[in-house]
This record gives C-alpha cells, sequence and structure tokens, in this order.
C-alpha cells in the first residue's frame, strides 16, 4: 500500500470508529428502577389513582361505577358530522380532568359510522370524530401521548339494525382505557 492509500483510508476507518462510539454512547438503558414520585393534589374533583392500586386489567371504580359520568364512554354524532354535541361536552370534560389527574391511563378513542356511505368514506368519518374527540380532551388537559385515535368505520356497529335508531346508535366515539383495548 502505498502513501496515498494510507491516508484516504486512515480518515475512512477512523469515521466509522467515532461514529460506532458515538451510537454506543448514545443507547439508553435503565440505571436503576424507576421512582415514582409522590401523588400531587388534585383540584379537579377527580381523585388521582396511585398505580398500585390498579390491580392487573382492572379499572378503578369511578371507570367503572354505573353512577359515575367516567363510566359513559360513548359521544354521539349528527348524520355526516364530527362535531361534538354540547350534550357531550361535560363527558369529554370528566375524562379529560380524570386523565389529567392520571398521567399513567391512556385511552384508544374508536370512531365509528352507521352503514350508510361507502368503505372508504366511513373510514374517513369515523377518524374524523376520533380526532375530534382527541383534540378536545388534549385542549382539557389530557396529555396527547395519553389519546390514540383510530377509525373503525362501519365495521363494528352498536346497533344491527337498518334505521335510524340504529343508525344514530352507530354515528359515535367510543373511549376505552388502558386493559380495554
Amino acid at each position: 500500500m502505498n502513501r496515498l492509500q494510507v491516508r484516504t483510508t486512515l480518515p475512512a476507518t477512523l469515521t466509522a470508529a467515532v461514529f460506532a462510539a458515538l451510537v454506543a454512547g448514545c443507547s439508553s438503558s435503565p440505571t436503576g428502577p424507576e421512582q415514582s414520585g409522590a401523588p400531587v393534589e388534585s383540584r379537579t374533583g377527580v381523585t388521582p389513582v396511585v398505580a398500585g392500586n390498579v390491580q392487573g386489567n382492572r379499572l378503578p371504580a369511578e371507570l367503572t361505577d354505573p353512577k359515575s359520568i367516567l363510566s359513559k364512554r360513548s359521544v354521539y354524532f349528527d348524520y355526516d358530522s364530527f362535531e361534538v354535541k354540547a350534550e357531550f361536552k361535560d363527558l369529554v370534560a370528566a375524562h379529560a380532568r380524570f386523565l389529567s389527574a392520571n398521567r399513567q391511563f391512556k385511552i384508544l378513542i374508536q370512531g365509528n359510522t352507521d352503514e350508510r356511505g361507502s368503505r372508504e368514506y366511513n373510514l374517513a368519518l369515523g377518524q374524523k370524530r376520533a380526532e375530534a374527540l382527541k383534540k378536545m380532551l388534549v385542549l382539557l388537559g389530557a396529555r396527547e401521548d395519553q389519546v390514540e385515535s383510530v377509525s373503525l368505520g362501519e365495521e363494528k356497529p352498536k346497533n344491527e339494525g337498518h334505521d335510524d335508531t340504529a343508525w344514530a346508535e352507530n354515528r359515535r366515539a367510543d373511549i376505552l382505557y388502558s386493559g380495554e383495548f
């Protein structure tokens, strides 16, 4: 090998070695057990749930108690609309407060439509419904990374009928908490 070849090869080798060292130095691995902070006082009327109080996939009572607004998980929409109706704003606000006070929880919003319209149209409308609900939750205090939205279109009807009553039940966005999806 002549001197010219050594000079061009050495920098490439050195660059590769430096790059490898940087990549190895940037890897993240836990340095010890995660420490959780002390619970924060809630002034929103929603009691924070300490992660240790949730066993397995069981949800806290306030999410499942039929007397609690948080047990209601569906927001219904008008025909061909993705605007959250005024009658559901308190429900959405209650879920946003719960998520804000309990950062360890995540939700999945499933946007649904009735059977009318093409498959593609209904998937798009279902996504717009889920996104409208997500946007409202985030604006009211939930973190963006706590809320995921998907569209099911017409694929998961709540009512199998083919009339106005059935269609009204199927035009909705459902809220599912971690452990339910």
